[in-house]
């Protein structure tokens, strides 16, 4: 417009260019106070022109654009209202059109997607008339309609509206303008809610060419694509993939918007939706949080962004389990977004739609049903009826339905979400999938395990087609199909679907997401079905510990894990360890949800299944009717969890002989499951069996008739028989199973939806609740009266060979042990792994016969104990068929095995004397004394009493005997050492001669060079000198000196026992394999060197690990397995070779050990099961004396004399099943539980992370690090978690005593505190001492000829310092790294123990002296005291009865005294040398030197050759220094204390002396100076005291006082030096 003609005023010319400037600077604030203070400006005109009013309305357009952004709706509709009418009067279609287009934009904001649509197309249609080749603006009308069909979920009509729309701007802008790659964008996002993620990357990919080629590569537009492949990403589970996307757009964004910009708040929080997913709870929050700091500081309090941020960080509590804080943040949102958008839009929806899902997680299904319809009815009248969001909506509230037990509703539900999805989104789409997976859940709840899976196949179908085959949604779908195979009882088949969920899972989103964690748990429960109750466990410790790391402690994922510990320790009969378990389950319940949840009905319903194994009958009717109270009133009356509830209170009654009040509840249960559409679930069929059991013992045989043929029909239907479905022990509890749901798509906030752990609600107890033997047919009966007869006879004289060795990999630290045996045993390779602490018994066996591949079949000791018994018992069974003899025992019995119910087991000392004539390898030892009333000779057998104890145990093991087949392998369990040298003092109690062992090396590592830890630091020890202390541990601590053939590639050579076989690592470091081999060969002949002795046990197998967890390329695969199938294959030739695999093992062992250690069989009666489980319950403990072995054994039959007991509790422990320790008490103890011991070990030795607690605790820790002493009370600290009684944490301390792990450090007085010596503990940065101020004597070695001894290990000289301690009582012992120095306090200098590879150095210092009379005179008394204490020689004593205790191999060997060689710094012995006249003349013994020279240390040390008739002198005139020097000392100390004592400390000074109350009065009444006062106590205390007088005692008393100054004054001169 022409200035001149113009009407507008300069000034207001002036307002519109500045907010024009403001608005291209992004400053909205800005742009817009200048808006408005033009049209205020305008306003104030009375007459206005045509021109004016046209820039009113642009004004007024240009404002409502502005509050769009700012998402200011209602300020936005007034004004482009207020525009649009103006343009109407200007007849100016142009601003008609543009007041349209922001009209229908803003509709569509709020919801109002049929308004909008009204607009646009108002709009489109003037854009026609005036351009009616299809324009520009038409093509943005396109586009725009185009949004609004997205929304509306009609996606074909949006992609037609965004191609009418491409197809314009190609025609005017050609193939690379930013407008066609803003369509690109908007198609993507179509093809991406679509599920075509791979269309979607397509159009997101052309719009970046485009934006590449048009613009710089940090443009806005390029950020923007990245953030939307992100999203792609995001929806195809590629979590890592998506981050990176958006940081990509961060990085432009951040220096074009700077850090402050809603832009940059979007991606954060999109980021935040990613973390997550990916269960980074605490960066999530993080994301959101710096997101909302930037919404709240750019739009407001109020703004629905903001709304968006507290909705999603909702969803980040909800996954949390914090439920209270997810609903609140849910409250703000809809506090925002009702005012802002109205109570009728989506978003509002979307929000009542997760509190929905926070009720039902919380069980409050009402509560949800409600929000799930206010929900619905908003998008019903907003989307329409057949939008996708509204089927959402049906499948949420399908789940609460399905959760009430409402299965019909349910299905309903789920039909009516597909009839939406399948036209709308097609019947490939993920929410399609979605609802066929819901509808497999229904279909598994109620027994229709067919229907299941085929629901599951067809989601399963349609995920694989739409996304790559690691996406989390395919891993869910696994999940499920699994869960319905344990229930159908096809374990390995549900394992094998667990596996591969668990290696997408791992996959996609690491090894420490809460995901996999739940596929732990369900793998646990598997194992816990098939009675494999170690494996169980620990699938729920691995779930646990990501649990616990991932998640809050309080999260019910978390209790579900508890739960279902509880359940195994039920099933294992330890009851009281199932009730903890159940309680602290309860309690997370209780603070999660409510006390109305059904997860605290169902844990009171568990604790009820244990109280009626332990027989509390009126317990368990407490905790049933607690469950029954809570389901009623959270699930209603027809709920199968309420069936499973009646079903155990009717169990109860049966077991009482309530048969009446039994089918009562059983009726209850049955009305219930048959009302829920269960007709045919296997459940129901069991019900039917029990109340048919009852019926029978009120002799109504035709209504138990009828209950059989209803069970029988079930069973038939079910096409399964009365033993496919198996309910193991565990089951007997209701377990918690992870039922997911498929991930689902959500714009507004994530499109995962939250897992939900289902309650897997299981039986309430087993098919043999009632009796052990149902009635059974002519032929059963004969078959099993015959198996009860080989069986008896199989205990007199049965054996068989042993099949079982125990495998150890041992090596230094961080060399790559448990990398090696995961390998080896087929594992996947972890990064950074946690070392091991002390040692892991792994519980995996190794197959030997033959080493598969592919084949991970997981072998348990207790099953291969089962093999062993059932072949013996096979072998006298044949033989009985074959030579038709029927023992005269299978007659005693005949009375005993038909019975129906079981009879009442009493304890009798009585016991049948068998005599065996099998033979082992076992030492035999002294008998136990025992009373006359327990006489260890046989009592006259009492048949009865014995048939009654076979017949449990026959009952036990007959079901196996049926079904096993004989079986010759053998196998070897791995175990796996810790190489840190603070625990070789602690690996001896678990070490066998009795076992093979790999010796792990790094070949990247020189074997002089010092140890590196996994954080790079050096050590002060080298890898030679801790192989050197693992072969003398291994070889030397065993006392078998026999030697065996093995042939290894053909070659027959003769080894020494035990077999260490050299293996080593880090090959991945090394690419020459010439070198490699050469690095080998150079460590063995260095350690050979090193080691001569140890040759003959030594294999060298050239075999070299590559351990890299980062390569997995085919050729590593490759070569591991070669390598473990040569490692295999040597194993083998060594195994079958042992004397240990050709003992023959009674019968009598295996069932020990099964009662001892392993748990009950699932396959076996409920009866029978808790009559084992009694056994364990009552009569076995974690550690227990050799007298209640004894006892257990004669009490059950299976004791024979006491050499076989000793023998039997040898090979357990040989097998690290127990722990055997004979050196306690007069017998020995037993340790059951090795698992427990060495988790007590690891709390009190594991001391590299500082414990939380008090200041007091955090102390105690530090001072056992820096001075090797540990207090009782930091042991009682460490060891509360375990909760042991005072008579087990004694026997516990006296074990660790019995192997010198602790020392008991004799307390001065009863008032302090005891101490333990523990020297391995201190840490290696201890300074060395200050040895300045004393005179030092020359070194005196104690140790062996190198072809004796050629190393002493940690281990021996940590109890060498202990044994010294314990003979000198020194309680101010110092240390520093592998040295000490012991004060002997009468003789007034110290004693220097220090470890010098394979020699043990001493020196002893004492006090230097100005006065050359006093030197001389100190001297002469400490030489004196040396050659007559001779301490030396109580040293080398020492060594030599720990070697001979502690190192068997080398029991004889002659301890010797050497000294060092001023020629070669050899040392050498002085044992041989004659008497020469020249005392101190030594001749070197080493060949090479052969030299004589002068030794200080003989005349310091080895005073035998001096003049005799000199020595009495000698000592005389010592003994006079040492006392003359005594009483110096002691005079000036007391001058010390009594000239700075108060007067008015002097009474307490003499109470604390323990002086007599008459004289500590009659001193303090005197009127003499408080100096003398003082001083006259202390001296009545040293005459009282004598030689017991101790100043080390008076320091700790002036402390006690608080006196510190004066304490530090007199310590100070009794050590000089410190």
């Amino acid at each position: 417009m022409d200035d001149k003609q113009s009407t507008i005023p300069e000034d207001l010319k002036l307002l519109c260019s500045k907010a024009i400037t403001s608005g291209k600077e992004h400053e909205d604030e800005q742009s817009l106070f200048y808006f408005t203070q033009a049209l205020n400006q305008i306003e104030s005109i009375i007459d206005t022109t045509q021109e004016i009013e046209e820039l009113q309305c642009s004004i007024s357009i240009d404002i409502c654009d502005i509050y769009i952004r700012q998402h200011k709706i209602n300020e936005a509709n007034i004004i482009i209202n207020k525009a649009l009418k103006m343009a109407h009067k200007l007849q100016q279609q142009d601003k008609m059109v543009k007041c349209l287009d922001r009209r229908g934009e803003l509709k569509r904001l709020g919801g109002d997607y049929d308004g909008a649509l009204l607009d646009h197309n108002k709009s489109v249609e003037i854009k026609l008339k005036v351009d009616k080749n299809e324009g520009l603006d038409v093509s943005s009308s396109y586009n725009s309609i185009g949004n609004i069909y997205s929304h509306q979920g009609k996606y074909d009509d949006a992609v037609c509206m965004y191609e009418k729309s491409l197809q314009i701007f190609l025609s005017v802008f050609g193939d690379n303008h930013p407008t066609i790659a803003g369509t690109y964008n908007n198609m993507g996002l179509i093809y991406c809610k679509q599920g075509k993620y791979d269309d979607a990357v397509c159009m997101y990919e052309k719009s970046l060419k485009i934006n590449l080629l048009t613009f710089d590569d940090d443009h806005p537009s390029i950020a923007q694509t990245y953030s939307n492949i992100g999203y792609v990403y995001k929806s195809q589970g590629k979590y890592d993939d998506a981050v990176y996307m958006y940081e990509k757009s961060l990085k432009i964004d951040l220096p074009l918007f700077g850090d402050n910009h809603p832009r940059i708040a979007g991606t954060y929080c999109d980021m935040g939706l990613i973390y997550d997913l990916q269960c980074r709870y605490d960066e999530s929050v993080c994301m959101y949080e710096k997101s909302l700091k930037i919404f709240l500081s750019t739009l407001g309090d109020n703004h629905p962004e903001i709304a968006n941020v507290y909705n999603n960080m909702g969803m980040v509590y909800q996954s949390q389990g914090k439920y209270d804080e997810a609903l609140c943040m849910y409250e703000k949102s809809l506090k925002i977004n009702i005012p802002a958008l109205g109570d009728n839009h989506p978003s509002v929806a979307q929000t009542y739609n997760n509190m929905g899902d926070i009720y039902r997680n919380q069980g409050k299904y009402d509560d949800a049903v409600c929000m799930h319809e206010k929900s619905l009815k908003i998008k019903l009248s907003v989307l329409g009826d057949n939008h996708s969001n509204v089927a959402q909506t049906y499948n949420n509230m399908g789940s609460v339905y399905n959760d009430q037990g409402k299965y019909d509703e349910a299905v309903c539900m789920y039909e009516k979400s597909l009839k939406i999805d399948i036209p709308a989104l097609g019947d490939n789409h993920p929410s399609v999938a979605q609802t066929y997976n819901n509808m497999g859940n229904i279909y598994k709840s109620q027994g229709k395990y067919d229907d299941a899976v085929c629901m599951y196949e067809k989601s399963l179908k349609i995920h694989l087609s739409v996304h790559n085959d690691n996406h989390p949604s395919i891993a869910v779908i696994y999940i499920n199909i699994g869960i319905v195979y344990r229930d159908q009882g096809k374990y390995d088949d549900a394992v094998s679907m667990y596996e591969k969920s668990l290696k997408i899972y791992l996959s996609a989103v690491g090894d420490d997401h809460p995901r996999v964690a739940r596929i732990y748990n369900n793998m646990g429960l598997v194992y816990g079905d098939q009675g494999k109750y170690d494996d169980a466990i620990s699938m729920y410790k691995k779930s646990l510990k990501i649990d616990l790391s991932a998640l809050d402690d309080n999260h019910p994922s978390i209790a579900d894990t508890y739960n279902n510990i509880g359940n195994i320790y039920g099933g294992q009969g330890r009851y009281d360890d199932a009730i903890y378990m159940y309680e602290k389950s309860l309690k997370i319940y209780l603070s999660a949800f409510h006390d109305n949840h059904p997860s605290v009905a169902r844990t009171y319903n568990n604790m009820g299944n244990i109280y009626f194994q332990q027989r509390k009958y009126d317990d368990a009717v407490r905790m049933y009717e607690k469950s029954l109270i809570i389901n009623l009133s959270a699930l209603g009356d027809n709920h199968p969890d309420i069936a499973s509830t009646y079903q155990g209170m009717g169990t109860l009654n049966a077991n009482q002989d309530k048969y009446d009040d039994a089918i009562v509840f059983y009726e209850r249960a049955i009305t219930i499951l048959v009302n829920a559409g269960l007709q045919n679930h296997p459940k129901l069929a069991r019900i039917y069996d029990y109340s048919a059991i009852c019926y029978d013992k009120l002799n109504r045989h035709d209504d138990a008739i009828a209950m059989r043929q209803r069970s029988s029909h079930i069973r038939s239907t079910l096409q399964q028989d009365n033993t496919t479905h198996q309910i193991s022990t565990s089951t007997i509890n209701q377990s918690t199973a992870t039922q997911e749901d498929v991930p689902k798509e959500n714009d507004l906030t994530k499109d995962f939806s939250n897992q939900q752990i289902q309650s897997q609600q299981m039986d309430n107890s087993s098919d043999d609740d009632h009796h052990s033997f149902v009635q059974k047919n002519h032929d059963q009966v004969l078959k099993e009266k015959q198996y009860f007869s080989a069986y008896v006879q199989a205990l007199q004289q049965g054996s068989c060979q042993n099949k079982v060795i125990r495998a150890m990999y041992a090596g230094p630290e961080c060399v790559g042990k448990s990398s090696i045996m995961r390998v080896f045993t087929q594992q996947r390779l972890i990064h950074l792994q946690d070392p091991t602490q002390i040692a892991d018994q792994s519980d995996i066996m190794v197959h030997l016969k033959v080493y598969k591949i592919k084949d991970r079949t997981t072998y348990h000791l207790d099953q291969i104990w089962e093999n062993n018994i059932h072949e013996i018992v096979q072998e006298k069974y044949e033989d009985q068929i074959k030579n038709q003899q029927k023992s005269s025992i299978l007659e005693l019995s005949q009375g005993l095995i038909n019975e129906d119910f079981p009879i009442n087991h009493q304890n009798s000392s009585s016991a049948i004397r068998v005599q065996s004539t099998t033979t082992n390898q076992y030492a035999t030892a002294a008998p136990l004394a025992s009373s006359s009333n327990d006489a260890l000779t046989a009592s006259p057998i009492d048949y009865n009493l014995f048939l009654h104890q076979c017949r449990d145990f026959f009952q036990y093991f007959y079901p196996s005997l049926l079904n096993k087949a004989n079986d010759d392998s053998q196998y070897a369990k791995l175990w796996d050492f810790g190489g840190q040298s603070i625990y070789h003092v602690t690996h001896q109690p678990f070490l066998s001669g009795n076992s093979i062992y790999f010796l792990i090396f790094n070949i990247n590592q020189n074997i002089n060079d010092r140890v590196r830890t996994r954080s790079g630091s050096l050590l002060n020890i080298t890898y030679l000198q801790s192989t050197q202390e693992w072969l003398t541990s291994i070889i030397g601590g065993n006392a078998n000196q026999d030697k065996m053939i093995a042939t290894i590639n053909n070659d027959r050579v003769r080894y020494s026992l035990p077999i260490v076989i050299l293996v080593a690592s880090h090959g991945d470091y090394i690419s020459n394999r010439q070198e490699r081999i050469d690095r080998f060969i150079e460590f063995e002949q260095e350690l050979i060197s090193k080691m001569p002795r140890y040759k003959s046990n030594i294999y060298s197998s050239r075999i070299i690990f590559n351990c890299n967890p980062h390569d997995s390329s085919d050729a590593t695969v490759d070569e591991r397995q070669q390598c473990s199938l040569r490692l295999h294959e040597i194993m083998k030739s060594f195994v079958q070779s042992l004397p240990f695999m050709c003992n023959p093992i009674p019968i009598r062992w295996y069932i020990m050990a099964t009662i001892l250690h392993k748990p009950i069989d699932s396959s076996m009666t409920e009866i029978v099961s808790s009559f084992m489980n009694q056994i364990r319950a009552t009569r076995v403990h974690k550690i227990m004396t050799m007298q209640e072995i004894h006892s257990l054994a004669k009490d059950f039959g299976l004791y024979e004399d006491d050499d076989k007991l000793i023998a039997m509790l040898s090979y357990l422990h040989d097998l690290g099943e127990i722990i055997f320790c004979r050196k306690v008490d007069e017998y020995g103890i037993i340790v059951t539980d090795v698992d427990w011991l060495l988790r007590i070990f690891r709390a009190i030795i594991q001391l590299h992370d500082c414990p939380s607690g008090s200041l007091d605790i955090k102390s105690l820790y530090k001072e056992a690090s820096r001075t090797g002493k540990i207090s009782t009370k930091y042991i009682d600290y460490v060891l509360a978690p375990f909760k042991l009684d005072d008579i087990t944490k004694k026997s516990i301390v006296t074990l660790m005593e019995t192997y010198d792990i602790l020392c008991t450090i004799k307390r001065d007085s009863k008032q302090d505190e005891c101490h333990y010596f523990v020297p391995y503990l201190l840490q290696p940065d201890v300074k060395p001492f200050d040895l300045t101020r004393y005179h030092v004597s020359q070194t005196l070695y104690i140790g062996y000829e190198h072809h004796d001894i050629p190393y002493i290990p940690d281990g021996i000289y940590y109890c060498l310092l202990s044994s010294c301690l314990k003979e000198w009582n020194n309680t101010k012992v110092e240390l520093y790294y592998r040295c000490a120095k012991f004060y002997l306090t009468h003789n007034c200098y110290y004693i220097i123990i220090k470890k010098d590879n394979a020699h043990i150095a001493l020196q002893y210092c004492y006090q230097k002296f100005d006065n050359p009379k006093s030197a001389d005179a100190i001297k002469s008394a400490v030489q004196i005291s040396i050659h007559k204490e001779r301490p030396h020689d109580i040293i080398k004593k020492k060594l030599s009865s720990l070697i001979n205790d502690r190192m068997p191999k080398f029991r004889g060997s002659t301890t010797r005294y050497y000294v060092r060689c001023h020629e070669c710094s050899k040392l050498t012995s002085i044992e041989n040398n004659g008497k020469l006249q020249n005392e101190n003349l030594i001749q070197c013994q080493n060949e090479s030197c052969d030299m004589l020279f002068e030794s200080q240390s003989m005349n310091e040390w080895i005073y035998e050759y001096a003049n005799e008739e000199h020595k009495n002198d000698r000592q005389e005139a010592a003994a006079y220094e040492i006392q003359k020097y005594e009483q110096d000392i002691f005079r000036e100390c007391f001058d010390i204390i009594a000239s700075r004592l108060d007067e008015n400390s002097s009474f307490r000074l003499g109470i604390r002396l323990n002086l007599p109350d008459k004289d500590v009065t009659e001193i303090d009444s005197q009127s003499t100076k408080s100096y003398q006062k003082i001083y006259q106590l202390l001296t009545s205390w040293r005459e009282q005291a004598g030689q017991h007088a101790d100043l080390n005692k008076i320091i700790t008393i002036l402390q006690d006082m608080n006196k510190n100054a004066i304490a530090d004054r007199v310590y100070a001169k009794i050590h000089p030096s410190q």
